[in-house]
């Protein structure tokens, strides 16, 4: 096995938990995606940045990374009270939620003199910042035989990737409840995730990485089984992630069901992406 840095649960769920925050602000800066979404992702991550705080405490302290979890939980927690009392203003003419011509969604009416709920979308900053905090210090916890930026550096990206692969089946499931919703909150977190791959992926190949447990150098404990396993989820996430965009293309409201479910299998193979390799690679 390898010589990096041990992988403990809380940083990973802190990763999961920041990652995930971020990019829920990324889709409500929007102002289009109902306010139950925001509950609902504000409700998980708040969770498992509890479960990441509990699990530091009990299994590897980290201070600083786990009171920022609780920071985190707690501006979850804060924004989610404060988006269940919105405020209720005037909404002027905007672009119709689910236009036939863009999306192929059936289209919503539009009136300058209709009230909408509005959210700051800006409260959500508040949780993955103080998450941001967490990952750092965890990524700066380097030990063993490696380059401590580079464990940072994955580290911080990881928390980007998991997210965006997590926030886009989520999105994704959301179309259920909200069917007029436009594509393009969708599409971005796609775009996202295969914009975040080449920098996730190529930060786990680098020195000491898996690359070397790709060409013998580094012995997995099975033949190399593990190696090629990661390789195996890594390509097929960004193949996922790419059939996922493809299937938005269609007009046909049953493609972000087909798109979702591509989603779904790339959360699998994207968490086996960082956690194979992480674990491959750990002393």
């Amino acid at each position: 096995m390898g010589e990096g840095a041990p992988v403990d649960v809380a940083t990973v769920l802190c990763q999961w938990a920041t990652g995930g925050l971020a990019y829920l602000w990324v889709t409500t800066r929007r102002r289009e995606v109902g306010l139950g979404y925001g509950w609902l992702l504000r409700s998980l991550y708040g969770v498992i940045a509890v479960i990441a705080a509990v699990a530091g405490f009990v299994f590897q302290l980290n201070a600083v990374r786990d009171f920022a979890c609780i920071a985190m939980a707690l501006c979850a927690g804060a924004t989610l009270v404060r988006s269940a009392l919105p405020n209720v203003s005037p909404a002027g003419p905007r672009e119709p939620a689910g236009s036939i011509d863009s999306d192929g969604a059936a289209p919503a009416e539009s009136s300058p003199r209709r009230t909408i709920e509005v959210f700051d979308s800006r409260w959500d900053l508040a949780a993955p910042l103080a998450g941001v905090v967490g990952v750092v210090a965890a990524g700066l916890g380097a030990s063993g035989d490696i380059n401590p930026v580079l464990h940072l550096a994955r580290v911080v990206v990881g928390a980007a990737f998991l997210g965006a692969v997590s926030d886009s089946m989520l999105l994704g499931h959301w179309y259920l409840v909200q069917p007029g919703l436009r594509r393009e909150p969708l599409r971005e977190l796609v775009r996202h995730l295969g914009g975040i791959w080449p920098v996730e992926v190529g930060l786990l190949l680098l020195p000491t990485g898996m690359m070397a447990v790709l060409t013998g150098s580094i012995d997995d404990g099975y033949g190399g089984l593990l190696g090629w396993f990661w390789a195996a989820c890594a390509i097929t996430t960004v193949a996922l992630a790419s059939l996922a965009m493809a299937a938005l293309r269609e007009r046909q409201y049953a493609a972000v069901m087909a798109a979702t479910g591509l989603l779904y299998l790339a959360i699998l193979t994207g968490f086996g992406t960082d956690l194979v390799a992480r674990v491959t690679l750990a002393g």
